[in-house]
């Protein structure tokens, strides 16, 4: 897999952006990829330095439109701690 494979974006809301200043940072990745996989990608594709990395998998909620059920899309999030001095701008 490539590291653009394993990291699809960035989340930021109002709740990663104050993790941010904890020096964690919040991006949702493949669903396959596992915790040595994402630092490897991360530390890659920044450049930065990553202590530890949290994963949390989405499943699918029950959505309605009219009288169709169905279901939004399953993600994993993944939730990085870089070391002291390490930053990444998503300018």
């Amino acid at each position: 897999m490539n590291n653009y494979d394993i990291i699809f974006a960035p989340i930021i809301t109002e709740k990663t952006a104050n993790m941010q200043q904890e020096n964690k940072y919040v991006f949702k990745v493949d669903i396959r990829a596992n915790k040595t996989q994402i630092k490897q990608a991360i530390e890659n594709i920044f450049k930065v330095k990553v202590v530890s990395v949290n994963t949390l998998n989405n499943h699918p909620k029950d959505r309605r439109v009219g009288r169709y059920t169905g279901k939004t899309n399953r993600y994993k999030k993944a939730i990085v701690k870089l070391a002291e001095g390490n930053t990444i701008s998503f300018d």
